[in-house]
């Protein structure tokens, strides 16, 4: 062997022992978390739990740092830019990884090749709620109220294309109420205008609307999952209201492609140990999930076989892709 080619090799294992000791060292800087909503929503709320958790069994600090904007997209975008060195993951959701491909004609990133699935953690119906002022008890009542109104009546969403926009846009199909939507960016700042009254209808996460519907300020007529909410054991599902329609959002976290898998699997074994406690279980549902925990290839499973749902409901609540 020559003395250059000797030394080139010896150069490659160097560089070779450098980079599995910088994985093997991992973490040993903060961790970023980008949540793609504005504070007060769910995401922003379980992104800070996982933060607080991850950092002390990671042994380095993990923050949440909130991109929000189009519906999630510029959060996503933002990350999908960064490096995969195990230092950056993104909370998201089904509407950024589900419906955005169906009412975009053109989004900044593709769920599936720019990032890598770490693990779906938890299922999340949402709740359609309106002010006590507005005097109705179920969903029938509000259709009557808002028939008596056609063509008045705004509905918010978390945002245009989110799931919350997608359900009452099929509530406005089925029943021909001709309403206008109103996104709005991040489900807090939906539920704080119904609650003072200036939207009579919105259909949010839990994890928003809760403190105000055990608070009496907001009135739930119905969830969107298949069976009632643990929480709210006396609040019909929608297809107990009579609608037969049965699409529960997700939450999860992912990575930017070339992340690691080593360090992948570990953030997922992580979160999944944390959501399937005792005490994860009730965390979660207080933010207003139903705590699942999945591994890297099982989310990747429920994206590849699931999306194609969310498409459908898209097309069946006229929602033309802008």
């Amino acid at each position: 062997m020559s003395k250059k080619t000797a030394a080139a090799l010896a150069g490659a294992l160097m560089l070779f022992a450098s980079s599995a000791f910088a994985q093997a060292a991992w973490p040993n800087k903060t961790i970023r978390l980008v949540a793609p909503y504005p504070p007060g929503g769910q995401t922003d709320v379980v992104s800070r739990y996982f933060a607080e958790k991850l950092s002390g069994v990671l042994g380095q600090q993990v923050i949440v740092d909130n991109k929000p904007g189009a519906n999630g997209m510029v959060g996503m975008e933002i990350v999908k830019n960064l490096p995969g060195d195990g230092y950056t993951f993104v909370y998201v959701n089904s509407s950024m990884m589900c419906i955005n491909p169906y009412v975009y004609k053109k989004i900044p990133y593709d769920g599936f090749k720019d990032f890598m699935p770490v693990t779906q953690h938890g299922l999340a119906p949402l709740a359609m709620v309106v002010p006590p002022s507005l005097g109705v008890k179920s969903v029938k009542d509000f259709v009557a109220w808002a028939n008596e109104r056609k063509g008045k009546v705004n509905f918010a969403s978390f945002g245009n294309g989110s799931s919350s926009h997608i359900w009452g846009e099929m509530l406005n199909q089925a029943e021909k109420l001709d309403m206008t939507h109103v996104p709005y960016k991040g489900a807090g700042p939906a539920v704080q205008d119904t609650v003072a009254g200036h939207i009579p209808m919105t259909i949010q996460d839990l994890a928003a609307s809760g403190g105000a519907i055990a608070g009496g300020k907001l009135t739930p007529l119905a969830v969107t999952s298949a069976q009632r909410w643990p929480r709210l054991p006396d609040v019909p599902t929608f297809e107990e209201a009579g609608y037969k329609i049965n699409l529960t959002g997700w939450n999860g976290v992912m990575a930017p492609a070339g992340t690691p898998k080593e360090i992948v699997e570990r953030v997922s074994a992580e979160i999944r140990k944390l959501v399937q406690t005792p005490e994860g279980k009730e965390k979660l549902l207080d933010m207003g999930l139903i705590a699942t925990g999945t591994t890297p290839a099982e989310m990747t499973e429920i994206m590849q076989t699931g999306c194609a749902a969310w498409g459908d409901a898209v097309k069946r609540a006229g929602v033309v892709p802008e």
